[in-house]
């Protein structure tokens, strides 16, 4: 029994409060007390924590009852939130307490054990009172990690730690606290007197053995060995042993209650404000159904929104309000109402989604997704967090796209997929600010430091050639229009020796950290001065005095708005408006961006069998589909019945259902005149975030000309200008796999994204200051040094573009490391160019379907994507200027209808054919028409006979015959002579195709510019041609006009290039090619290419849905 591993008061204790260990709990203890490092990576609620520090309570209680328990810090507990390492000590004291009571109890006379918190938050005086007598167990965040171990005293604090526990790895390993938290650990072991024993804590993970190998760094890899479970043989529980530490894995699947709500309306691209009211109706009833219940939302403004709505239905005492932009005291306020039963609900971000202690919640509900598998796990486990309960959770749907990736994620947490956790190798910016830590409390030889840093598992492929560049960087600084700054070390390079510079110690101190600072205005509350919380700079500076707004569920009225402060007083109530944050929003990641497309393919699957194998009504084709829906993904009929209506309207429309097998791009006019490309890929948001980004520069360069576009989860879109003309499938074409990366890193030199990061990692590498002369520096001169910073080391990224020609079209980047780990992070962690280059080598391989589909108007499919937020936008055009929002979105057509929305309505054709043709009813008006059509043989103008003597006896016109050029391009149709009407203007264009032509009467013709050249003549030509007819073929304009079909095609070529024209299949196939001269032909010659002028094909569009929208009119 593992209990039997403790002293007999421990044992004693821990049967009287919990019984008997959980799973967990049996394996740990053995693996713990062996001294190995070991992680322990369990589900939420299983007891971890307590494996972890019951082994480490143990030895100091056995060192008190010997008496050889001195004032020494021996545990290390490391959180990655500040409420978690309250939430431990006050989790560790009551135990404490009641063994300490137990053993009086026996007659043991012991010393206190003494656990003290050291976060960001820690009062001045416990920080002083913690160097002059140390605790046994010391609790802290990565960031305070940090600075204990660069400031001098409190490093002596250090040198006796045993054990280090790190709670949570899982949500610091994928970013860069975690490699900074891997460095600190590297530091700490080069402090200590022994290497303390490290113990990793976490919920959900993969792979398990990468996290593994971050906790306990490089130490030299071994085989993983895998040995049999210590509990029933049933379960999928683990204990490996990889590169000298234990992994004890008992799986982090276990059973929940989940299920997608979803609104009594039909669910759009854009939720509703009756949808929204159904949505706050619904959690209200559940609130009131369940003891205590936890709402997430993705962003801080959705949790002031929805804490509002909720408070006016529920009151507003038992709703509260928690994001990471309330001050503390609000949010342990509103943790400790939640505990003690005061408060039902509270609406949070990620703020509460680690392991904080909050009581017994028995409901989460997710309004919207989270976007990723472990997220969402990490969620619903904060309900039923104790041992042997059930974690309740209900994900609200506000849209189509989001009812489907909801059943997509309960569908991939019931089959045990999880996201993979990817490390970020070797960030150069977190490597300089920690090279001036070590340097400030030593002095080092190079290479011992630089052993040191690659013993970090991040670090373990940091090249020698990249660390002296940082060294580099650090000991020279660099020169800037202010002087040369920012030198933290004296570089030996004779004796290869590093020591700090003055005031490399309070830098490191004042500006560490690597979470990135934001320009957040602070909340203060009059007349106390009480923090409120904190709000965006611009809401901030477009707020007026006077203005009320709404900040942790309370209504605040602004009494003034100075530098970095708004200052409140209490608005008791009245009305608020609700404040903004501007961020980045997360991506969906890779892992559920393939279960949403498998959802996709698998009810596209069922609709398609059914309606093979089955001659019933369409609705019952769907009933397979619906039903699986049901059985695997946690939907409900309703809700089903939507998923796969949205589907099939999709597919009627495209032919298809976009999936990671199957990519359409989808073309459409919009209201401006414009045409929308919609490329429906759902990769996830990194991935399309960089093809969209690589297209945009490709668009730029090919038509000289910036176009918006933005990127969702789902695809991209991009507005194309009345210039942008080209064959819809040559888009999967337009970039290379192999030289994606180039074009990608110049396109992010002049996106938004690269300042920001830029300003970023210049902050994180110590080249700008977050303190300087005891003061935070504000926002915007922390913005302007940035820029100053950038145009010393990178002068092309901020250069005039009227100077970026010839050899410096291309922004050279220079090999500065930390231009080089920005352009990284914009490439790797902003976006996936790994995904992206994976993906074009598929296309170019051929196998992933590429489909080209032009479309009248918006499949339903196009709607959300057309709708995207802001952070989706990959230009710098503000939401009111955006070409995508002049799309009409009307309601979908009902299924009878809308597979007809992909055919152009003959009807239509034919009327725009009519109407564009030139009316002639006097000779002004056929003079007109030849200045537009240039040359018209005679055939076609044969109605406006009566009017052209008119015209040729005043010498405004004539007629043109001529014998037909023989020419081996030309058509077989075309007739030994031609003839046809010229005005006077257009007789030097005509001329040049026909030079040897008789005119009658003779007429000289009038004007001034030099005749032009052939290819310019017939290009002018079928451009009038085009303008005043409806789809044509290239062969069947040249049979109009009696020249070449080769030199036909080629003007309609360079007309494309322009965007004057549009190439496609327009008409219904047939095989007659008969039918009148004026306007289209009554169909199209089977398989055969097609032109059209955009703005006819436009108003063919409009009629064709406007044709289909009368047919449902009641």
């Amino acid at each position: 029994m593992p209990l039997s591993l403790f002293h007999p008061i421990i044992a004693g204790w821990f049967r009287g409060r919990f019984g008997t260990p959980t799973d967990v709990q049996v394996q740990s203890w053995p693996a713990i007390s062996t001294g190995s490092d070991v992680l322990i990576a369990a589900p939420t609620g299983s007891g971890k924590t307590l494996a972890a520090f019951l082994s480490c309570l143990d030895t100091l209680f056995k060192q008190a009852l010997a008496g050889e328990l001195e004032d020494k810090t021996q545990v290390l507990y490391v959180s990655p939130l500040k409420a978690l390492s309250n939430d431990v000590q006050k989790n560790l004291q009551q135990p404490l307490a009641e063994i300490a009571d137990a053993a009086l109890a026996a007659g043991l006379l012991m010393p206190e054990i003494r656990v003290t918190v050291r976060t960001g938050d820690t009062p001045a005086w416990d920080r002083q009172q913690m160097l002059r007598r140390p605790p046994h167990i010391l609790i802290t965040t990565p960031e305070s990690l940090y600075l204990l171990l660069t400031a001098e005293k409190s490093r002596k604090v250090l040198r006796d730690i045993r054990t280090v526990i790190v709670d949570e790895i899982h949500a610091v390993a994928p970013n860069k606290r975690g490699a900074h938290l891997a460095l600190s650990l590297e530091r700490l072991e080069a402090v200590t007197a022994v290497r303390p024993v490290r113990i990793g804590l976490s919920a959900t993970q993969r792979p398990i053995e990468t996290i593994a190998a971050f906790l306990v760094g490089e130490r030299g890899a071994s085989p993983v060995k895998r040995e049999a479970s210590l509990v029933k043989g049933d379960t999928n529980d683990e204990i490996r042993a990889t590169s000298d530490v234990i992994i004890i894995d008992v799986g982090h699947r276990r059973q929940m209650d989940l299920a997608v709500e979803v609104p009594k309306d039909e669910l759009g691209a854009v939720a509703t404000n009756a949808i929204w009211s159904d949505l706050y109706d619904r959690i209200a009833d559940l609130v009131r159904e369940h003891q205590s219940t936890l709402v997430f939302v993705n962003t801080r403004r959705l949790v002031e929104r929805v804490a509002h709505h909720l408070g006016e239905r529920l009151g507003e005492q038992i709703v509260a309000a928690h994001h990471g932009s309330l001050s503390r005291q609000i949010r342990l306020s509103a943790e400790e109402r939640l505990k003690r039963g005061q408060t039902r609900v509270v609406v949070a971000t990620a703020s509460l989604e680690l392991g904080i202690d909050v009581g017994t919640v028995d409901l989460v509900c997710q309004i919207g997704s989270p976007r990723a598998i472990a997220t969402c796990l990490q969620r619903i486990g904060r309900s039923g967090h104790w041992v042997g309960a059930l974690p309740k959770g209900r994900l609200f749907a506000t849209t189509r796209d989001e009812l489907i990736e909801c059943a997509a994620l309960i569908r991939a947490i019931r089959s045990g997929t999880l996201d993979q956790i990817l490390i970020p190798p070797a960030p150069l910016d977190i490597l300089s600010q920690q090279l001036v830590a070590a340097a400030a409390t030593q002095e080092w030889r190079e290479d011992d430091l630089f052993d040191l840093c690659r013993r970090a598992y991040p670090y373990r492929g940091l090249d020698r050639r990249d660390f002296d560049q940082v060294i580099r960087m650090l000991a020279d600084g660099i020169a800037t229009s202010r002087g040369r700054s920012r030198a933290y070390l004296h570089h030996d390079r004779i004796n290869r020796r590093i020591r700090a510079r003055r005031g490399a110690r309070l830098a490191a101190i004042t500006s560490g950290g690597a979470i990135p600072d934001t320009a957040n205005y602070a909340v203060i509350a009059e007349p106390d001065g009480t923090l409120v919380g904190s709000v965006d700079e611009d809401f901030a500076v477009e707020s007026l005095a006077g203005d009320i707004i709404l900040l942790g569920n309370s209504s605040w009225r602004i009494r003034g708005v100075e530098t970095g402060k708004v200052r409140v007083e209490d608005a008791h109530g009245a009305p608020p408006t609700i404040p903004f944050w501007r961020g980045e929003a997360p991506s969906r990641s890779a892992e559920l961006s393939a279960e949403v497309a498998a959802v996709r393919e698998q009810i596209d699957r069922l609709i398609r069998r059914e309606a093979t194998d089955s001659s019933a009504p369409s609705i019952s084709h769907q009933l397979s589909a619906i039903q699986w829906l049901q059985e695997e993904c946690g939907l409900d009929r309703r809700g089903a019945e939507q998923a796969v209506d949205y589907i099939a309207a999709g597919r009627a429309v495209l032919g298809a259902v976009p999936t990671q097998e199957t990519i359409i791009a989808e073309r459409f006019f919009d209201e401006g005149g414009g045409m929308q490309l919609v490329l429906h890929a759902p990769f996830g948001g990194r991935l399309n975030r960089a093809w969209g980004l690589a297209l945009r520069k490709r668009f730029c360069v090919t038509f000289d000309f910036e176009l918006q576009a933005a990127a969702t989860d789902e695809g991209i879109v991009i507005s194309l200008g009345e210039r942008h003309s080209f064959p819809l499938e040559s888009i999967f074409g337009f970039l290379r796999a192999e030289t994606v990366r180039e074009v990608l890193v110049q396109a992010v030199l002049a996106a938004p994204m690269f300042a920001g990061r830029w300003r970023w990692n210049a902050t994180r590498s110590l080249a700008l200051l977050r303190f300087a002369n005891g003061r935070r520096v504000p926002p915007q001169i922390q913005r302007m040094r940035a820029e100053d910073l950038l145009a010393a080391v990178f002068p092309d990224a901020v250069a005039c573009q009227e100077n970026l020609r010839g050899e410096r079209a291309e922004r050279a980047v220079p090999d500065h490391p930390l231009v080089v780990e920005t352009i990284r992070d914009c490439l790797t962690e902003a976006m996936d160019l790994d995904g992206l280059t994976a993906l074009l080598q598929r296309i170019e391989a051929g196998a992933i379907q590429c489909r080209a589909v032009d479309t009248p108007a918006p499949s339903p499919f196009c709607h959300e994507i057309l709708n995207a937020n802001p952070y989706a936008f990959l230009d710098d055009a503000p939401l009111e200027e955006r070409r995508a929002r002049a799309v009409e979105l009307r309601r979908s057509l009902p299924p009878e209808l809308v597979g007809d929305i992909g055919a152009l309505d003959q009807a239509a054709i034919l009327e725009v054919a009519e109407e564009a043709w030139p009316v002639v009813r006097d000779p002004d008006e056929l003079h007109d028409a030849l200045l537009t059509l240039l040359w018209v043989p005679v055939e076609p103008a044969e109605p406006w006979t009566a009017y052209l003597p008119a015209l040729s006896q005043t010498g405004r016109a004539t007629v043109l015959t001529a014998t037909a050029i023989s020419s081996p391009h030309a058509s077989r149709l075309t007739p030994d002579f031609v003839s046809g009407w010229v005005a006077a203007e257009r007789l030097a264009s005509v001329l040049t195709l026909f030079p040897h032509a008789a005119l009658n009467p003779p007429i000289e013709g009038t004007t001034l510019d030099a005749p032009p050249e052939r290819e310019d003549a017939i290009v002018s030509i079928v451009q009038g041609w085009m303008e005043s007819t409806g789809p044509t073929t290239a062969d069947e304009l040249a049979q109009k006009l009696h020249l070449p079909t080769s030199e036909v095609n080629g003007a309609l070529l360079r007309l494309e290039a322009t965007g004057q024209v549009l190439r496609g299949r327009f008409r219904p196939m047939v095989n007659d090619q008969g039918g009148s001269g004026r306007g289209a032909l009554r169909g199209a010659p089977s398989h055969s290419e097609e032109w059209c002028d955009r703005r006819l094909l436009a108003r063919i569009h409009r009629l064709t849905v406007g044709k289909l929208r009368r047919e449902i009119e009641p």
